[in-house]
């Protein structure tokens, strides 16, 4: 048995399919661990999540932010912006069926070595507070009263800093934008949420989150998507970037967790 995390695939179903070939994906034996944003930008978005979803038994996805801007849509909480490309989702006859399985994916797996999110984990949370939190928005993704409410606050900025006290909406939002938007911390922690470029770019005073200065030390490694422009590189020993850009024409890479060799395939659209 096997274990690959796949970085995000954003409606890019020819790279999906090419890269399980050349991974001579078994799903007898093996498992895909998804970074989220399997949705999005990319020109498939319905082939590629059926793909998944025909894959459930053998995959673990975890939510991204896009993957949570389709189905706020698809709930009539938001509307379509003009750069999604999810419509033959919300065409499909089979999309209740679909949104239904993005419901009930995590946006935290763990096993006794690893840990996958879509952007991050905040680095002032143990692993601990991490599991609680996302707990918290899963069982609130999971009512279809709550998640109305979650869905129609989940878009916002701020709070931009981790406040136990915080509540209801405002508390899932900013958990939600730890786990699916954060890229950049400043000194205080908070989230910045424009920077999405190199790290040599990053304006002063801010930090990727996983090189935080006062970073809680996590027991296990993390594997992370959302960050492109990383183009894998984090230079980090416990932090692992999965997207390498592949919706952009670049590649879509797979990390294999029990023997850390990477294989890519050149995206194609």
């Amino acid at each position: 048995m096997a274990i690959y995390a796949i970085g995000d695939l954003q409606g890019c179903y020819d790279a999906f399919t090419c890269l399980l070939q050349k991974l001579h994906f078994n799903p007898d034996r093996d498992q895909l661990w998804l970074a989220g944003d399997l949705v999005n930008r990319g020109p498939q978005s319905l082939r590629t999540l059926q793909h998944c979803y025909d894959l459930r038994d053998n995959v673990v996805a975890v939510l991204g932010n896009h993957d949570l801007h389709m189905l706020a849509v698809m709930e009539g909480c938001l509307s379509p912006k003009r750069k999604d490309t999810f419509q033959d989702i919300l065409n499909a006859p089979q999309r209740h069926k679909l949104a239904q399985w993005l419901h009930q994916c995590p946006l935290m797996h763990e096993n006794e070595d690893w840990v996958l999110c879509h952007a991050g984990i905040y680095p002032g949370w143990d692993l601990a507070t991490a599991r609680r939190c996302a707990r918290e928005v899963e069982a609130v993704l999971a009512n279809p009263q709550e998640r109305q409410v979650f869905f129609t606050h989940m878009y916002g900025n701020e709070p931009a800093h981790w406040d136990e006290s915080l509540q209801g909406p405002d508390r899932w939002r900013t958990i939600t934008n730890f786990f699916t938007r954060m890229r950049l911390v400043d000194d205080a922690g908070n989230m910045d949420f424009k920077f999405k470029e190199a790290l040599t770019d990053a304006p002063e005073g801010f930090s990727p989150w996983f090189a935080w200065h006062n970073r809680v030390p996590l027991e296990k490694k993390i594997l992370f998507g959302h960050w492109a422009a990383l183009e894998g590189n984090t230079h980090c020993d416990d932090a692992i970037g999965l997207d390498t850009g592949c919706v952009w024409g670049n590649q879509l890479s797979a990390y294999c967790l029990e023997t850390g060799r990477w294989t890519r395939c050149k995206c194609q659209h």
